[in-house]
C-alpha cells in the first residue's frame, strides 16, 4: 500500500513525495525511496523532524498504526492511516479519542468511499430511490492460490478473508446502508485446514431494521467479488467480471452494485408485473487518486475526513464481531 500511495502522490501536480518511513529498512524500500529521489528514514519521528511534512500516511502494519498515529497527531500533522484503523477497537477508540481533542485530522483509508460508484449507491439509498430498505446480500469470493499462504503469518489467526477483506465491505455497507446494531457470524478453515478461516459468513442488523447476509471466502473461485465486479483500480491484474456483489431491496424496488441498475415495479401489484429495469450512470474514478485528493483538502481545512477514527472504528468493531460471534455463537452487539 505505501508504493501505491507513492505513485498516486506521484502522479499528483498538487502533491510531493518528501521522505519514506520504514522501521525493517531494507532493499525494497531503499529501491523505492531511490526511485522517487527522497530519503529513508527509520523512524517516523526523525522523519518529522528533519522534514517537517505537511502530512503523512501510514501504510504500517496495522499492530503499529496507534503508535505512529499518536506521534503525527502529537506532532500536529495530519494523517492518512490505512484500513484497519487499528488491531483492536480499543486501539481505535485511543486514537479518536486524541485526534478529536487535539483538533488535528486523521482521515482512515478506507479508499470504497471515494469510488464514484459507492457514492452514487450511497445517494441513491439516502434519496429514497427503492424506499425503505429491507433486505441487503453482499458477496466476497475469490480463490486465492497457494503460493499466498507460503509466508507463514497469512495462515494465521487475523490474517484471513475477515479482517483482510471483509473489512472493505462492511464498511461499504456502513457507508451506503446506515449503522450496524449487531451481528452474528460464522467460520470456516476446512478447505485449507489452516489456523485463519477461509470462508465467513455474516448476519446483519441495522439500525434502520433492514437485515443484510454477507459473506466471504478466498478458496471459492467465482466472478463476485467488489475486486473483480467494479473494476475500480485499472493497476490491478484483476479481469472485471462485470458481475454484481451486492443487492439491495426495498420497499419500491431494488439495486445492484456496482452496477447500479434499479429495478422498480409499474404498480402495487408488484410481483405479478413485469418490473422497470434503469441503469445509473456514473463515471469511473480510481478511489486512491480520489482519497489523496481528499486528504489534501482535509490538510488544507477545507474538508473534514470522509472517515475518521471513530467512523472506522465501528467499521473495525462490526468486522472483528463477526469472527468474535463465530467464536461465542451467539449475536454480538455493537457499542462504538
Amino acid at each position: 500500500m505505501g508504493r501505491r500511495h507513492a505513485a498516486a502522490i506521484h502522479s499528483d501536480p498538487e502533491t510531493a513525495l518528501v521522505a519514506l518511513v520504514d522501521a525493517d529498512g531494507g532493499a525494497r524500500s531503499e529501491s523505492l525511496a531511490s526511485e522517487h529521489g527522497v530519503p529513508l528514514y527509520c523512524h517516523v519521528l526523525e522523519m518529522i523532524e528533519r522534514q517537517r511534512p505537511d502530512g503523512v500516511i501510514v501504510a504500517t502494519p496495522t499492530g503499529t498504526h496507534v503508535e505512529v498515529g499518536i506521534d503525527c497527531i502529537k506532532a500536529g500533522l495530519p494523517s492518512l492511516v490505512e484500513k484497519p484503523i487499528a488491531d483492536t477497537v480499543e486501539g481505535a477508540l485511543v486514537l479518536a479519542d486524541l485526534a478529536e481533542q487535539s483538533g488535528v485530522p486523521v482521515l482512515v483509508g478506507h479508499h470504497r468511499r471515494h469510488n464514484p460508484i459507492t457514492q452514487r449507491a450511497r445517494a441513491l439509498i439516502r434519496a429514497g430511490e427503492i424506499g425503505e430498505l429491507n433486505a441487503i446480500a453482499a458477496i466476497w469470493f475469490v480463490h486465492k492460490p497457494d503460493s499466498y499462504f507460503d509466508v507463514l503469518w497469512r495462515r494465521k489467526k487475523g490474517a484471513g478473508p475477515i479482517l483482510t477483506n471483509l473489512i472493505h465491505d462492511i464498511d461499504s455497507l456502513r457507508y451506503i446502508a446506515g449503522e450496524l446494531e449487531c451481528v452474528s457470524g460464522m467460520v470456516s478453515s476446512e478447505r485449507r485446514s489452516f489456523e485463519v478461516e477461509d470462508t465467513a459468513v455474516g448476519l446483519l442488523k441495522f439500525k434502520s431494521g433492514a437485515l443484510g447476509t454477507i459473506a466471504a471466502s478466498d478458496a471459492s473461485v467465482s466472478p463476485w467479488a467488489w475486486d473483480l465486479s467494479s473494476g475500480e483500480v485499472t493497476s490491478y491484474v484483476f479481469p472485471q467480471s462485470h458481475q454484481d456483489c451486492y443487492r439491495l431491496t426495498g420497499s419500491a424496488g431494488a439495486l445492484a452494485i456496482p452496477s447500479l441498475r434499479i429495478w422498480r415495479s409499474r404498480g402495487d401489484d408488484g410481483w405479478r408485473e413485469p418490473l422497470v429495469q434503469e441503469r445509473i450512470p456514473v463515471e469511473k474514478g480510481d478511489p486512491y487518486e480520489a482519497q489523496l485528493t481528499h486528504f489534501v483538502a482535509v490538510i488544507r481545512g477545507l474538508e473534514q475526513p470522509v472517515c475518521g477514527p471513530r467512523d472506522a472504528a465501528r467499521t473495525l468493531e462490526a468486522t472483528l464481531a463477526i469472527a468474535r460471534s463465530a467464536e461465542l455463537q451467539r449475536p454480538v452487539y455493537l457499542v462504538a
